[in-house]
């Protein structure tokens, strides 16, 4: 038997850093949606008791540092599963991006094996096991958009955005998450963007809206330290994206795009000097 899911990648349309917690996190107000850039997940049991994780991609580890491998350990660890799994990994998304491609592995690994394994494992239980492997993981369970606060766990679904193009662009960097909330500081933010203006935004369905509350405040961090970012904000606005964002951490910057006559010309501009590049959909 297998089982097949995909994982798509998130972005961020809001990104607020309230303050450091005194577990070390950070406090954090986001709001998240899906877009139509996926990996996929084949997952099939193995008569041993051991994980065997696959993948066409040469860049990426297939031993416990992969997020897929470790929260199929972790399943099988909380469900006392004795069978084993093989998991290829399709990989589409950019790693180490913005984009949750690990996290979103994660979560489809977590739904397939909760299929494959017949463990009846509710949502919200999914979510909080996710948790444990990182703070993007319980939204990509079930996907969506959300509103997120606490340090990204705790969430609540709002409508989808409305339908657009996204145009996707990830510089040949790769950034810590760890590194850029390291070197964050709140007290040097002079604007906030607002998450109940951008719900607000959504729910009102005003795709123009929508691009004015687009605001994160880690770009100030990231943009500093890789100028090649700001480049690529400058370049997205220039050829006519109707709102522009870096995504989570960083690197990749999307551009939302309302008309699809505009979505040829952003990509081949930035096709001449960003090999990583996608249109897409967002998921609704």
């Amino acid at each position: 038997m297998k089982i097949y899911e995909k994982a798509p990648a998130k972005i961020n349309l809001m990104l607020d850093v309230l303050h450091k917690r005194s577990d070390g996190f950070h406090e954090v107000e986001m709001i998240m949606t899906m877009v139509d850039l996926a990996d996929r997940l084949e997952m099939s049991e193995l008569p041993r008791d051991t994980i065997v994780i696959s993948s066409q991609a040469g860049y990426i580890p297939l031993d416990e540092k992969n997020l897929a491998f470790q929260a199929a350990r972790l399943i099988k660890e909380r469900y006392n599963v004795r069978t084993g799994v093989h998991i290829h990994l399709d990989k589409k998304i950019p790693v180490a991006a913005g984009l949750a491609g690990g996290s979103s592995d994660a979560a489809a690994t977590l739904r397939g094996l909760n299929r494959l394994w017949r463990l009846n494992i509710p949502d919200q239980e999914l979510q909080e096991l996710g948790a444990e492997l990182g703070s993007d993981v319980p939204f990509c369970i079930t996907g969506g958009s959300a509103l997120a606060t606490g340090r990204g766990e705790k969430l609540t679904p709002i409508p989808n955005p409305p339908q657009c193009w996204v145009i996707l662009a990830k510089p040949p960097i790769n950034v810590s998450t760890a590194d850029v909330y390291g070197r964050f500081r709140s007290d040097k933010i002079v604007r906030h963007p607002s998450a109940s203006r951008m719900e607000q935004a959504i729910r009102s369905q005003s795709f123009t809206e929508v691009c004015s509350q687009l605001g994160n405040v880690l770009e100030d961090v990231t943009l500093k330290l890789y100028p090649e970012v700001q480049h690529l904000k400058d370049a997205m606005i220039r050829l006519g994206a109707d709102g522009v964002l870096m995504s989570g951490s960083g690197p990749t910057v999307f551009g939302l795009v309302s008309k699809e006559a505009k979505v040829a010309r952003i990509y081949n501009g930035l096709r001449g000097f960003c090999k990583e590049v996608y249109a897409v959909r967002l998921l609704t």
